[in-house]
């Protein structure tokens, strides 16, 4: 783990944190990555526990939370999303996200809590790059229900059920609901949307699925 940020640890967030996920189609083949295409997002340091919706399929009861160990691959049936290995992506020198460098690749933000662990975590992906689908290119086909699941180091898989899918305008995305702390464990998948602005090569919104934990094997 040399080299990578601190994670975060317990309920609280451990530093702000600028969100930017870049997906973009109008560059040509030789151009630089599009780094610039998500919101600006400061996650609160501190706040209120998040309340989600309710769970579509009713009541039922919270598996105990995993301890912390990395995220290796993620599985979305429902869109046809199989990828591995998860990149670790940490800030880059002015306090963004770094983003994943290809369409294929999805990758955690270390900075926040694992899958399954207590908390949100975030997974980040293309909807699509340099003119080649990203690996989120369906995440707002995603509906409550859908499960996706995250196989972990140690070997575990934590279960997630999607409750929510929602589509921001990059200057109005809600940090708080989005990295705001959790009572369990909880997963978001963000990635770009919307209309496309051929004037500045990037997407106008963003899509975030939110999902809790279900089960563990």
């Amino acid at each position: 783990m040399s080299g990578r940020p601190r994670r975060w640890a317990g309920a609280i967030w451990a530093v702000p944190v600028v969100l930017l996920v870049g997906c973009g189609t109008s560059l040509p083949p030789t151009a630089p990555p599009d780094h610039h295409a998500a919101p600006r997002a400061v996650v609160p340091p501190t706040g209120p526990v998040a309340e989600p919706a309710p769970d579509p399929a009713g009541p039922r009861p919270v598996p105990a939370p995993l301890s912390p160990d990395d995220p290796v691959a993620l599985t979305v049936p429902a869109i046809d999303v199989r990828t591995g290995p998860l990149l670790a992506l940490g800030l880059d020198p002015r306090g963004a996200l770094e983003v994943p460098p290809d369409a294929g690749t999805a990758g955690w933000f270390t900075l926040g809590p694992t899958p399954g662990a207590t908390g949100p975590s975030v997974i980040a992906g293309h909807v699509d790059y340099r003119g080649v689908p990203g690996v989120f290119n369906r995440l707002d086909n995603l509906v409550p229900g859908d499960e996706v699941s995250v196989t972990r180091a140690d070997g575990t898989t934590a279960v997630f059920s999607t409750y929510s899918v929602e589509s921001y305008p990059k200057d109005q995305f809600p940090s708080d609901r989005v990295y705001g702390n959790t009572a369990s464990p909880e997963l978001r998948l963000i990635t770009c949307g919307g209309a496309f602005d051929p004037a500045t090569g990037h997407y106008r919104d963003n899509v975030v699925a939110y999902a809790r934990v279900v089960r563990e094997p």
